[in-house]
Formats: C-alpha cells, sequence, structure tokens
C-alpha cells in the first residue's frame, strides 16, 4: 500500500481516465480531479441546482469556499480519490471517496472502507452518470484495497438510493438520524456484473441507433461543383428520399449560395436555424477534419460519418491524427463512424437513410450488415442486390477508430428490423467482448462473420488490436463455439446470409434431394456428405417433370419426418415436344416450389440451377420485400424431430461417426430473450408463405450454406443447455494462491519470493506437482536417474516395472526418437536399457534420463490451456505426437469451460473415435478424462497468474487416467479489459 503522506509516491493515476458510454448513447471522459480543476470545479457548482447541492450537503450550501474548493481538489489517490465526468471539457459531475475507519474517521490502511458521495449537474440527471461513475469509483477503490463503501442518503434523493440499490452489489441497508445509510461490499458478484452489461448493452446501443436513425444529418464538405465524395453523399441522401432534415454545409460557399441540389445549404453548422443537427457526414481533407469536427462539438451535434482519407492507414503520422479525432470527437460526447468509412445506411421506413458511397438505397431486408472495407461493402450490397436480398442497415467503418463491429452487435441483439447478422472483418479490437456479444446475440439470431487478413500475420493498416500468439485455426473454434457462423469468402457470407434471412433453421441433418437431374442430384448428395449431413437417396423425376412434378415432390418431401431440409436441383426441363423448354420456365417453377413451401411444414428448402437464370430471378423476386418473421423456431417447437419408429431418427452422429453425448434431435428453443424478438415470434406475417427460396449456381456452394445453418441449429439446441461448472471436492484455491503469490514475489504477507523472469517463470517439476496437486490433479512423480546404479535404486523406491526416458529438450515428449523404454520388469532389465539408451543417444548428462513407475496402458492425449492477450484463457485437448503435432488435431474452448464443453470437445477431434473403442479396442475411462479438464479450466480461471499449463503425456485407461508430465508457467496476470467498469477502448 502506498503511503498517503508522500505525495510525490502518488503519481497522477492516468489508466484511471476512461471515455464512456452514457444511457442516452452520448459519451464523457471520466478522469482523475487534479489541483488544475478549481475552476473548473466552482463553474460546475454554479450550475448545481439548490435542490442537488441540499441533497450533496444536508443543507443550503449555495457556493464552495476557498477551503472546499482545495478540499476537492488536493487528492493523495489513495485515501482521498476524486472522479470528474466530463463534456466539452466541464464538469458534468463528480464522485469522491474518503477512506474511514471502523468509527467513520479519517483513516489509511489497512482500514478498508470509504465513505462516498456523488453530485451530478442537474441537466444530465437520467443519462446513467452516476451509475457510471459508481463503477469506476468502485474499481478504483478495490485496486487501493477498499472492500466497502458507505453513503449517506437523504430519503428524498430517490434517484441517488436508485443508484446504490440497483448496482447489483451485495449491501446493506439502514435509517440514521433521518438519513439512509448504506453499505456496499465492492467485490464483484453475478449480479453486479449482469447489472453493468445491461447497462453497457442499452447505452451503446443506443449510441449507433442515434447513429443509423438521424431526425437530421449535415454533410459538411459538399462540393461547389457537381462530383466529389461529399457531394456525392449529398445527392445519395436526397435520393433516398431521407425522411428527416438534410443539410449541405461548406465554409467555402460563394455567398447567396442557398442550396445545392436542391438541399438547404450553409457554411457553418452555426448558420443552420432548424435546430441541432443529429449527424453530420464529414467529406474534407483530413486536415480539415479538426476544425469539422469542433464547429459539429460545439454545435450540438450527436455524431459524425468521417468519410476523409489520410489516417492510420497512412503509416504513424496519419495514426496520431485518428488518435487525436477520436479524443476530440469524444470530448463532446460524440461517437466516430471511421475515418475512410465508406457510409451508413438504414432501409426502415421511418429514415431511409443512405449516407454513403453506394449509388442507391439498397431494398428493406432482415439483413444487418457490417463491413471494415469499402470495397468488400460495395461487393456486398451489390452481391445481396442482385439475388434480391435487402438489408435493414449497413456501416462501413474504415479504420474503426471508434464504433466498431461489437457497437453493431449491441444494436442488432435488439433490432427488431435484423434477423441475421453479417460481418466482414479484418480485425478484432476487444476479441472477449466480440466473442462474448456474439454468443448472446447468435442466440436470438444468427451471426455470420468472415475474417480477412487471416494469414498476414498482422492487422490491417489503420487498425489497432492487440497480439495473439494462437493461430487463426483456434481463433476460429473459438468463435464456433460462441455461436458465430465462420466462412472464409464473401460469396460464403452473401450464400449463408441468404439462406438464413429467407428459411426456418432446420431440426437435423437428414437432407432429402430431389430433381430433374440425376447428376446434378449426384453432386448434391456427395456435397451433403462432406459437409457431414445425412442425405437421403436422390430423387431423380427425370428431364421430363413438369414444375407440377416439382410441387409434388417437393411437398411430399417436406411432409416427411425424415426429412429435415430440401435439396431442389433444376436444368431447363423437356417439354411435351420433346424440346427444352426455355420461355417462362423459371417464373413457372418458382411459383410451384412457393407454393409447394406455402402448403407444407416449414423446413429450409434451397436450390441449385443450372442455366436457369429466370428461376433464380423469380426466387429472388419476392425477397427484398419479405416481412418481418421469427425463422429460429419451427412451427411446432416442442415436437420431437421424428416420430419414434421412423426411418433414420437416431440423434445425429457428429462427424466421422464417433459417439455424440447429446442427442441434436430435440427441438429448437424460441429464444425470445429480448423483447425484439419476442415481438417477431408474435408476428403473424411469419407463414410459410412468407419465406423466400435461395438458389444457389452450384450444388456445393448450397449444400455448404445449408451445413453451416444445421451446425448453427445444433448449437442453437445446445446453447439453450450450455451446462455448468461442477464443483469438485480436494481444491484448495487460498494454498494455490499463497503458493503463486510467493513464486512471484507477490505474497500478501509480504515474504520474498523468486524474482519472476521477464515473461514469467517456469516452475520446477516439484513446485508445478505442488501447484497441481492442490486442484486434484496428481502428477506421476519421477526419479532422477544420472546413472544405473542410482537408476536402479529409484527403481526399487517406486517399484517395478517401470519406464525410462530422456528429459532433454530435444528428446522430450519425442518416443519416434527411442528416449523412452518402458515395461522394464527387473533390474537387469533397467540396466540393459539404460547402456542401450546412452549407447544410441548419448551421454547421461545430455539426456537427463528420469525413472518414472509404469502405468496402465491406454490412450496418449495432451492437455493444455494457455492465456491468450486477444482471446483470454483457452483450453486445449488432443491426442498426444502425431495427431497434435502434425496434423493439428486439436479442440479448444474458452475458460471456464462448462462439463457439455468438455464432452462435446474431446468427441470433436478427428481422432475421437481411439477414445471410444476403435476397431474393437477398449473404450477408455472419457469421465475421469473430462474432469481432468474441468479441473485444468477451474486452475486457471482461479488463477490468472498461471499464464500457460501443459500435461502431456495424459494416459487414459479404460479406468482411471495418469499424468505423466506437467509444465506450468507463471506470469503477472494480463489486463483484463472485459471485467473491469464500462469503458470506450482507446487506441
Amino acid at each position: 500500500m502506498l503511503n498517503p503522506s508522500d505525495q510525490s509516491a502518488h503519481a497522477y493515476p492516468d489508466h484511471w481516465e476512461a471515455d464512456v458510454v452514457l444511457r442516452d448513447g452520448g459519451t464523457a471522459r471520466i478522469r482523475p480531479i487534479t489541483t488544475d480543476d478549481a475552476e473548473r470545479l466552482v463553474s460546475f457548482y454554479e450550475q448545481v441546482s439548490d435542490e442537488s447541492k441540499y441533497y450533496r450537503f444536508f443543507a443550503p450550501y449555495p457556493r464552495l469556499s476557498a477551503k472546499d474548493v482545495r478540499h476537492f481538489t488536493h487528492h493523495d489517490y489513495v485515501d482521498r480519490v476524486g472522479l470528474a465526468a466530463t463534456i466539452g471539457g466541464e464538469f458534468i459531475a463528480t464522485v469522491r471517496y474518503d477512506r474511514i475507519d471502523a468509527l467513520g474517521r479519517p483513516a489509511t490502511a489497512p482500514a478498508d472502507e470509504a465513505e462516498v458521495a456523488f453530485l451530478v449537474q442537474d441537466a444530465h440527471q437520467g443519462r446513467g452518470v452516476a451509475s457510471a461513475l459508481l463503477e469506476h469509483i468502485a474499481a478504483v477503490a478495490r485496486e487501493r484495497g477498499i472492500r466497502g463503501f458507505a453513503a449517506e442518503v437523504l430519503p428524498a434523493n430517490t434517484k441517488m438510493i436508485k443508484v446504490f440499490t440497483d448496482a447489483g452489489y451485495t449491501q446493506k441497508r439502514s435509517f440514521e438520524d433521518g438519513a439512509v445509510r448504506l453499505h456496499l461490499d465492492l467485490e464483484p458478484t453475478d449480479r453486479s456484473l449482469a447489472v453493468q452489461r445491461a447497462r453497457e448493452q442499452r447505452a451503446e446501443a443506443r449510441s449507433v441507433q442515434r447513429l443509423l436513425a438521424p431526425g437530421s444529418v449535415a454533410v459538411v464538405g459538399a462540393g461547389r461543383a457537381p462530383g466529389g465524395v461529399g457531394r456525392t453523399v449529398l445527392r445519395n441522401v436526397s435520393d433516398s428520399r431521407f425522411t428527416g432534415r438534410l443539410y449541405a454545409v461548406n465554409r467555402a460557399l460563394p455567398e447567396g449560395t442557398a442550396t445545392l441540389d436542391g438541399v438547404p445549404a450553409y457554411h457553418t453548422l452555426g448558420d443552420i436555424d432548424g435546430g441541432p443537427v443529429d449527424l453530420a457526414v464529414i467529406a474534407v481533407r483530413a486536415e480539415h477534419v479538426p476544425d469539422a469536427v469542433a464547429d459539429c462539438g460545439e454545435h450540438g451535434v450527436r455524431g459524425v460519418v468521417v468519410l476523409s482519407a489520410g489516417y492510420a492507414e497512412s503509416g504513424p503520422a496519419g495514426r496520431e491524427r485518428q488518435r487525436a479525432l477520436v479524443r476530440q470527437a469524444r470530448s463532446y460526447g460524440m461517437r466516430v463512424i471511421g475515418p475512410n468509412a465508406f457510409g451508413v445506411i438504414n432501409t426502415a421506413d421511418g429514415t431511409r437513410l443512405n449516407a454513403s458511397l453506394a449509388p442507391q438505397l439498397p431494398a428493406t431486408g432482415r439483413i444487418g450488415l457490417f463491413t471494415q472495407s469499402g470495397a468488400i461493402g460495395i461487393a456486398l450490397l451489390s452481391g445481396l442486390h442482385q439475388r434480391g436480398a435487402g438489408v435493414s442497415s449497413f456501416v462501413s467503418a474504415g479504420n474503426r477508430a471508434d464504433v466498431s463491429g461489437n457497437d453493431l452487435l449491441q444494436y442488432w441483439y435488439e433490432d427488431p428490423d435484423t434477423d441475421v447478422v453479417l460481418l466482414y472483418l479484418e480485425s478484432i479490437g476487444n476479441p472477449r467482448k466480440f466473442t462474448r456479444l456474439a454468443r448472446r446475440t447468435a442466440a436470438v439470431k444468427p451471426v455470420v462473420v468472415v475474417k480477412g487478413a487471416r494469414h498476414s500475420g498482422s492487422a490491417p493498416p489503420g487498425h489497432a488490436v492487440p497480439a495473439t500468439r494462437i493461430p487463426h485455426t483456434t481463433v476460429s473454434a473459438l468463435l464456433r463455439q460462441a455461436g458465430v457462423i465462420r466462412v472464409d469468402t464473401v460469396t460464403e457470407l452473401v450464400d449463408a446470409g441468404l439462406l438464413l434471412a429467407g428459411q426456418p433453421l432446420p431440426r437435423g441433418p437428414r437432407v432429402a434431394v430431389l430433381g430433374n437431374s440425376e447428376s446434378l442430384g449426384l453432386l448434391s448428395y456427395d456435397a451433403c456428405l462432406t459437409e457431414g449431413l445425412r442425405p437421403l437417396p436422390p430423387r431423380d423425376l427425370t428431364t421430363a417433370a413438369t414444375p407440377d412434378d416439382f410441387r409434388a415432390a417437393l411437398a411430399e418431401a417436406l411432409r416427411d419426418d425424415a426429412c429435415d431440409a430440401v435439396v431442389v436441383t433444376a436444368i431447363p426441363w423437356v417439354g411435351p415436344q420433346g424440346t427444352a423448354e426455355l420461355t417462362g420456365e423459371g417464373e413457372v417453377l418458382a411459383a410451384a416450389l412457393r407454393e409447394a413451401c406455402a402448403t407444407s411444414p416449414a423446413k429450409p428448402v434451397v436450390v441449385v440451377h443450372v442455366e436457369l437464370g429466370a428461376l433464380a430471378d423469380a426466387l429472388a423476386a419476392a425477397t427484398s420485400t419479405a416481412p418481418a418473421r421469427e425463422h429460429r423456431a419451427p412451427a411446432d417447437p416442442t415436437a420431437p424431430a421424428a416420430p419414434a419408429g421412423a426411418p433414420d431418427t437416431a440423434p445425429p452422429l457428429p462427424p466421422h461417426g464417433h459417439p455424440a453425448p447429446y442427442g441434436s434431435a430435440s427441438p429448437l428453443p424460441t429464444a425470445a430473450a429480448t423483447p425484439a424478438a419476442q415481438s417477431r415470434a408474435e408476428d403473424p406475417a411469419e407463414t410459410p408463405a412468407a419465406r423466400n427460396i435461395p438458389a444457389y449456381p452450384a450444388a456445393e456452394r448450397a449444400v455448404r450454406a445449408l451445413a453451416e445453418a444445421v451446425r448453427y441449429a445444433d448449437w442453437r439446441r445446445k446453447a439453450a443447455d450450455p451446462g455448468r461448472v461442477p464443483e469438485y471436492e480436494g481444491i484448495d484455491e487460498t494454498g494455490a494462491a499463497a503458493q503463486i503469490g510467493h513464486l512471484l514475489g507477490t505474497s500478501p504477507t509480504g515474504e520474498a519470493g523468486p524474482a519472476p523472469e521477464q515473461h514469467g517463470i517456469t516452475l520446477t517439476p516439484d513446485a508445478a506437482r505442488e501447484l497441481l496437486a492442490r486442484y486434484g490433479i496428481p502428477v506421476l512423480p519421477v526419479l532422477p536417474a544420472p546413472d544405473p546404479d542410482t537408476a536402479v535404486r529409484a527403481a526399487a523406491r517406486l517399484g517395478y516395472p517401470v519406464a525410462l526416458k530422456t528429459t532433454a529438450p530435444h528428446l522430450r515428449h519425442r518416443p519416434d526418437l527411442g528416449g523412452v523404454r518402458l515395461d522394464l520388469a527387473t533390474e537387469q532389465q533397467l540396466r540393459t536399457a539404460y547402456d542401450e539408451l546412452t549407447e544410441a543417444l548419448g551421454r547421461p548428462a545430455d539426456l537427463r534420463p528420469v525413472v518414472q513407475a509404469m502405468v496402465p496402458r491406454g490412450v496418449d492425449t495432451v492437455v493444455r490451456a494457455a492465456i491468450d492477450p486477444a482471446v483470454g484463457a483457452v483450453l486445449s485437448f488432443g491426442l498426444a505426437g502425431a495427431p497434435s503435432e502434425l496434423l493439428g488435431d486439436m479442440a479448444h474452448r474458452l475458460v471456464p469451460a462448462t462439463d457439455r464443453d468438455v464432452a462435446e470437445q474431446i468427441r470433436s477431434i478427428r481422432t475421437a473415435p481411439l477414445l471410444f473403442g476403435w476397431r474393437g479396442s477398449a473404450p477408455v475411462d472419457t469421465a475421469a478424462l473430462e474432469e481432468l479438464l474441468l479441473r485444468v479450466s477451474r486452475l486457471v480461471d482461479d488463477h490468472p497468474e498461471i499464464v500457460a499449463v501443459a500435461l502431456e503425456p495424459v494416459v487414459v485407461a479404460h479406468r482411471g487416467l495418469a499424468v505423466l508430465d506437467a509444465t506450468v508457467r507463471l506470469a503477472p496476470p494480463p489486463a483484463r479489459d472485459d471485467l473491469g467498469p464500462r469503458r470506450l477502448p482507446s487506441y
């Protein structure tokens, strides 16, 4: 603990500074109060009403004395701390705490309670300022060793009482001397974390809504001559029939210019007399952007879209210019899309906004689209348009210096106009938060992601992201665990989006294939097998099939309880005269297919067409005007996927045929978890006739999109019951913490430990064994054998039979190199093996041989856990040796893992059949393996200082398992920006 009397020791804590989003979507800056804030404090206090002052001081207190000002601006940042919320550099609220003892008197450490008090300017009350300040002052207090807050509040001050009671902390409440006295335990609880995240979601969603649904828009930099970025955007907003007020702003406009393209034109925002502007689209050169942002901030603009280039994508100077842009905009309470952005689109009838470089407003649809690239944005909008799909909203964020995909996930989560979320991401600025938000959103609507710059090894220019040490394949696996549909190309993104936006989710993997081309049917059948689906035998309708034949066959397939989805294949058919029907056949067939869907149970249908462009056009014709619909649940979510005894009604197997721990033929939950989802579920427009059938020019594309829908639906079913984190006996969390603290030199008793290396320390085998044992993870002991005689004594101590192994780094975990001798049952066998080992591989000093007791034969596996700075703690599992090392056959889960997570994890690797009795071998004890994984997960979750654990090999026998070797690394825990108080990222 810092000494409060030593002012020089208390440097300004700049890590307490944070930008936060308030309840109404605006932003504020939270920072420590300093001695330079005297004038700001006085000005702030003068703008507070007499009533608010009375509530703060319990008496009339019209002005602050010089002594008060000094008291409230001089802090030691340990026992006395003050924070201010600012907008435009001026205070709008303050909070402070003073450490007190058990009698309420000023105190220093080790006293662990503080008195806290707030004051919020009346004009900013109701914006959630006090709630945000409480989160931040509580985090500061915990950092300084304070465990509880005490507060006295007048009973009439109901707003402040609500701030405390709604925070979610454990609290006590009493009434003393005419005041309500509250005691808050500052230890975070599940409820306080849930409250914090719910407030974060509402605030960030509101901040995006202000950008996408403004009442007025000003295009700053609209050129005097036709053409140019600003003039183009102005024309696009106007042509989209924007429902709000539109203005053109350009300082260089000639005197007397009243309009541009029929839009009212002004020199500055201050000249506009129609009230404050909600959204400004800035299209001026980068060096003029600061002046434009200042003009916006000073005239009450709520948010800006910066189309201008010349920022971080241009080099270090541009990166600093980008940081300054964000700081400047946030200082005025504004959020920023861009810079280097393509623009925003909202197709809702009440807005109709095309503030982008897209030449026309897309059709209204149910897809929310976010990209970090203007070029990819153009391609996606064009691809969706060509296939008849519309969007609900679109954001192309460019360098995403402020507003990112995370913000859009917060908005789309409960947006009633969005059913499917499509994201093109080149980088993820806060992967932990993205995974959390994606999991929550995916529980109510599909989230499809294509990741660019996967193999470049660095973030795209202009994007600031945390470095990651794990490979792209692992990141993809973790995203899939969170319910994200990961695709590899922009084409696949559109393919999946069309299916998910237009069709119900499948109940299972059983697919009927029918059509008028035997060859195309076989290609579709093979594609289903490749994607892990379970296709029924293809039904060939022959080339003479008419649209009526298609309608009847499709209706029959949809009524079949053994079918979960249908692939329809179509080529031009032969008419009565023996000629190919080329005129009007597409429209007729499309009508027949839609009629079959309208009169049949709700199941997904996709069409594969060859040389039938008119069919694709006809099927797409109604897509862009699709009404709101609840595609997430079949018509009867309580019914089983198929009745007992129906053909092929067993729960579907995972790929490669090894057993699944949980049935996946259970019905899909309705997931009406948000008001928007509930309203969609009750929408009478949800009928089979309202669905739209996606068409694909290749069987592989159609089946791949269908397979993604099947896997997502299976995830949704399982997400309804995510499992639990079991409580095991034999866990000594306190003892482990003390051991880790000693090893890192951070013992709470002050006992010095060994100084850790710059990047942490690798524990000795004995220390690692001791630490793991505290969590019920025994590691089989090994004894050093520097010579044959010592080896013999070690074997006698352990008991025969034994194993003789080398532990040199170049031979470690490489039995293929001959560094291991097993089942040595006698002293003579041990001596012979020792001689052979040293003759073949080198001197004992180089080999570092050890002796270890033999364990029952089984399957060698590897269990690892590591803390990655980008994604957090990751639990990994695979088979030891070539499967994991050479083939990369590893399964990954985020920590903390649940019992369901680990059960799926061990069954998801390609070599999993070896665990379940492959080719007649005895199945191993998977229950013991699952418990081991859960104990390792609990260990690294409880102690973030454990940055890496490797158990290799873990021999899993028919009964029980044995950990033969373990490596543990410790380091000071990395910062966790997902667990602290709400804050916007700072780049």
